[in-house]
């Protein structure tokens, strides 16, 4: 059994609400940037899907997180991956993945989007593999931890305080009881924040902040201190991603839990900071580092007695799935990420809806990840190539 070809589909979806807050109206341009997060984000849902399918009829789908630009994805796929792939064993994911790595290695694309490729593909082999064996993914990882996988809810996209406590209590009384908010405004203003939905969920909810990039040293650490009688459960990307001993500072500072990592794509990244002790929970994103290299992240990780709770944002049906097989593997999952706008997406891109109830996802039924794509409606959003 050989691997028989590749399709790529990068993908522009409408939303309703633009991710993160805001309208999806119509633009002149499609990418914008917010001063307050400092990156640039799309009024659209992009993100890149791979099909790849062997000689024999079987099919694996993977996806890479592509929030701007999937068409790059696209393209490495294509004329990168595509001649290391076609032809070689689907089960010599490992072998593959090597290849993939060292094509560009030399020349020192060890991460980025070329990475993201390669996450891409490799979520697909592992569905390709499930598929052949006839077992879902987790349990070619070892098998699952838990039956249900816990999570939080993220981000409370409404455009005041009031209106983002009362979404937050809204998803309380539907059974989700942990949510964290999308912050980094100000150390008062996320101070004011934080109390709020403290007061409005009560004590016994789980409430973390993402603080996206935005503080020095001592800011994040007077914030630290200041949330820390409010139970706040973790603080997420409180400096800037680079600045490893700036976090190892913070965090001998810090009363509260240090969480990054959705910038970082492969052991190598996260690696400086476990040995220097800058961090205290990982965020790999699985679009980022496909699931090879996020089992190997959280075997690290579990080393140093870290706990690993996956980065989940834009990424559609394969993401989603492969995030939610991965934390069922782990025996060392915090929590897994919620973005009800986005999951909503994702499942109409589905034949069979993925669920998330009563602050759990389920556990995908079926061989590989689990999910069936409607490639029709995955074609119909396809994006223009443009590089």
């Amino acid at each position: 059994m050989k691997i028989s070809q590749i399709d790529c589909f990068p993908l522009k979806i409408t939303p309703q609400q633009v991710y993160l807050g805001g309208e999806s109206q119509e633009h002149d341009a499609d990418y914008y940037y917010r001063p307050e997060y400092r990156c640039v984000y799309s009024r659209k849902m992009e993100t890149c899907l791979v099909k790849i399918t062997t000689d024999s009829g079987h099919v694996g789908w993977g996806e890479a997180l592509a929030p701007v630009v999937p068409q790059v994805i696209a393209e490495l796929i294509t004329h990168l991956f595509a001649p290391l792939l076609k032809g070689q064993s689907p089960l010599a994911s490992q072998v593959l993945n090597s290849r993939m790595y060292d094509a560009m290695r030399d020349r020192g694309h060890i991460t980025g989007y070329h990475i993201d490729a390669l996450a891409a593909v490799d979520i697909a082999l592992w569905d390709l593999k499930g598929q052949i064996l006839e077992q879902p993914v987790y349990q070619l990882l070892g098998g699952a931890y838990r039956e249900s996988v816990p999570c939080y809810v993220s981000g409370l996209p409404e455009p005041d305080l009031p209106a983002r406590c009362a979404l937050a209590k809204r998803w309380q009384e539907k059974g989700f009881n942990a949510v964290k908010l999308a912050l980094g405004y100000g150390v008062r203003e996320d101070i004011d924040n934080v109390r709020a939905i403290r007061e409005t969920l009560g004590d016994e909810a789980k409430i973390f902040l993402d603080a996206h990039w935005n503080y020095s040293v001592a800011q994040a650490a007077e914030l630290a201190n200041a949330l820390h009688p409010l139970g706040l459960g973790f603080l997420e990307a409180p400096l800037l991603p680079e600045d490893i001993a700036g976090h190892r500072e913070l965090r001998a500072k810090s009363p509260l839990p240090i969480a990054l990592g959705e910038t970082e794509r492969t052991r190598y990244q996260f690696k400086p900071f476990i040995e220097q002790r800058a961090v205290d929970i990982l965020q790999p994103d699985v679009g980022r580092t496909g699931i090879s290299e996020l089992m190997h992240i959280a075997s690290l990780a579990e080393t140093w007695n870290l706990q690993v709770a996956p980065h989940l944002s834009v990424g559609l049906g394969p993401c989603i799935a492969a995030s939610i097989h991965v934390a069922a593997a782990l025996p060392n999952l915090f929590m897994l990420e919620y973005q009800p706008p986005v999951f909503a997406i994702a499942n109409q891109l589905l034949n069979t809806p993925l669920v998330c109830e009563q602050g759990h996802y389920a556990l995908p039924q079926g061989t590989g990840l689990g999910i069936s794509i409607n490639e029709e409606k995955v074609r119909a959003s396809v994006m223009g190539a443009t590089c």
